[in-house]
């Protein structure tokens, strides 16, 4: 497994969102309860990014 290289903020960041997900406090952009870990951390990575912090860039998808 290969390390990802994520700032302290980031982690930080990521850390507070799981914390809500496990309180059941986590809501995605439509309003519904998140229910899924990997949605999740996908949340607090796009709000780490969008705050600007040091993130992986986004994996390419494979398109068919």
């Amino acid at each position: 497994m290969s390390k990802t290289k994520y700032s302290d903020k980031a982690q930080d960041k990521v850390g507070k969102v799981m914390h809500e997900f496990k309180e059941g406090k986590l809501k995605s952009s439509s309003g519904k309860k998140v229910t899924s870990r990997k949605q999740a951390v996908a949340i607090g990575i796009s709000e780490a990014r969008e705050k600007g912090l040091k993130v992986p860039p986004k994996k390419k998808s494979k398109s068919s």
